[in-house]
Order: structure tokens, then sequence, then C-alpha cells
């Protein structure tokens, strides 16, 4: 029985790891032309809701970095002018406008795995190469995207821990998740980023707890005009 086991397991894992290959050139082609933030040129506001606060941020991409972000409120009220100083202040260590982690920098391309397809969308899974040397992580994540396949444009990306892990010594991350979520392009505009989900369970040093939820929403989108610098 042991023997049998042993090679069915075996065979499990011959078909898992045939799975994986390149994304398909249609796959490729989205991924080639996605920016985790979206298209540039846009304004737009940003809300984020935690446990310990929220806030509301307008942005405008045709400012200079140091202005591009704009405090419109603070734990549901106006941003009090103390308040509006030290975000001014907090602005001069904030580049650009950046509202996405960049996941998709970090695909291991050739573990392109399909998970499932409906009649209008297919789901793939990646494998996750290190950020750097100190990266414990990623090689106990996985990205799953879907794409919506009529327009060929990425709807989700799902950065999700399979397994339990310890990025660093004394921190054990039990669950960890972070969900990207993006409109479908029409005649008018091209595919916006909606929501950032982040959910995170974990302790520090067995009596700390890591534990958190976050979410992020965008609106009031309109477009800028050409950004000409980087």
């Amino acid at each position: 029985m042991l023997v049998r086991f042993v090679l069915i397991l075996a065979a499990l894992l011959t078909a898992t790891a045939a799975g994986a290959a390149p994304p398909p050139p249609e796959l490729a082609r989205a991924l080639d032309g996605f920016r985790t933030g979206g298209p540039k040129g846009w304004a737009f506001v940003q809300s984020t809701a935690s446990e310990e606060r929220s806030l509301v941020e307008r942005f405008d991409p045709l400012q200079p970095d140091h202005l591009k972000w704009t405090l419109e409120s603070k734990n549901g009220r106006a941003a009090t002018p103390d308040e509006t100083i030290q975000y001014r202040r907090e602005q001069t260590r904030r580049t650009g406008g950046e509202t996405a982690p960049d996941v998709l920098g970090q695909i291991v391309r050739d573990s392109c795995t399909l998970l499932e397809r409906s009649a209008d969308r297919s789901q793939w899974r990646f494998d996750l190469a290190p950020g750097g040397g100190d990266d414990m992580s990623a090689e106990h994540m996985h990205l799953t995207v879907t794409l919506h396949e009529p327009s060929n444009t990425i709807e989700r990306v799902v950065l999700a821990a399979r397994e339990p892990f310890s990025p660093v010594l004394g921190v054990k991350v039990a669950e960890a998740r972070t969900t990207i979520e993006y409109s479908l392009p029409d005649n008018e505009r091209p595919s916006l980023l909606q929501r950032i989900t982040v959910r995170v369970r974990g302790r520090a040093f067995f009596f700390k707890s890591l534990d958190s939820d976050m979410v992020v929403t965008y609106s009031d989108y309109r477009y800028a005009g050409k950004i000409t610098h980087s």
C-alpha cells in the first residue's frame, strides 16, 4: 500500500509539473501591456479603510511629485491644518503615483498553469521569483490572474500565501492575501484600478498579533492628460 501511495503521489506531482508552461500568446500580450496601477494620465480619488484609520486622498498626475497627492479627509472628517502640513511633508518621500505593488514583476512566466476557464474568462496561476536576496516570502506565495478573454484584459490579480511561513525570525504568517481588481475597458475609458483588498493573519514573537484588513477603493476617475515625464 505504501508503494502504491508513493507511485500515485509521484504521478500527481508529475502531472502538476507538466501543466506548467509559458503563458499562451493572448495572456502574454495582456501581461506585456499591463501596469498594476493602471494607465498613466488619470486623476482619481483614493479611499483607504482599515481598523486603525481611514483616509481620502486625491491624485493629480500632472502635478510635481510632492504635489500629486492631496489629503481630503482623515478618519471620517476633514483634515486639520496640522494634519495637512504633516501630510505635505510626507509627500517628499512618496514618489510618483504608484498605487498598487508591481506584483507581476516577480512572476516566473514558465510556471503558468491554467486553473479554470468559462465562456469569457480564464484563471492562470504563476510562481514567484524572489524580489531580492533577502526575500523569504516569494517561495511561499503564488499569483493568480483572471483574464477577460473578449477584451484581453487582466480583470483581477490575487497574490496569496499557499502555506504558513516565516518571512523573518520571530514572525509567523498564517494567511496573506492581496486582491487587486480592475474595470473592463469601454468606448470611453481603458481598464482602471478599482479596488485593493489586503488580509493578513499572523503573530510576531508569539504574543503580538499581525492580523489586519485593509480596503483601498478608487473613484472619480478623469483623464488629466498625457504624461510627458516618468
